[in-house]
């Protein structure tokens, strides 16, 4: 019956946070889903955490890239135990824009966070997916560096 019970619980869940937009609410969801040993609740509370969380809107290539600064700031926060921020990402983004950015460390070598985001099951919010999902945004030198970058980690998102 326990199961029957917790699987009931992580359903209710997952409807929770499909419906919210609070991040201080999602972040209080994958804590307490952490603390209870609920992974699948946790993954999904920070996906929708980093999914409302960039000040851009939604479905354009600002918002997916702040939306994979913002994951990669929560990995290394998980890793490490406190808050890190992106200094040298957010400063280039600055003074870049945020095109020139993902385009840059697509042709660049594999940085950690693309690993870390893989690692964490969120090969979609690396600067690697996000170019893809834009194919109208960059030429095909940085879709074709993206592609064999995300291939190699055993992801095929390019269509």
């Amino acid at each position: 019956m326990k199961n029957a019970k917790t699987e009931a619980q992580v359903v209710n869940a997952l409807r929770i946070i499909d419906r919210c937009t609070d991040p201080k609410q999602l972040e209080r969801i994958a804590e307490n889903a952490f603390r209870h040993g609920q992974d699948s609740v946790r993954h999904a509370a920070l996906l929708k955490l980093y999914a409302v969380s960039p000040a851009a809107e939604p479905r354009t290539l600002k918002h997916d890239v702040w939306q994979s600064v913002f994951a990669l700031e929560g990995a290394l926060k998980d890793e490490r135990g406190k808050t890190v921020l992106l200094s040298r990402t957010r400063q280039k983004i600055k003074r870049d824009g945020e095109h020139r950015t993902v385009a840059d460390l697509v042709l660049g070598k594999v940085a950690d966070g693309f690993l870390m985001l893989v690692e964490r099951g969120m090969p979609q919010l690396t600067f690697e997916a996000v170019a893809l999902h834009y194919p109208e945004e960059f030429d095909e030198e940085v879709l074709s560096a993206a592609d064999a970058r995300l291939q190699a980690a055993g992801f095929h998102l390019r269509g």
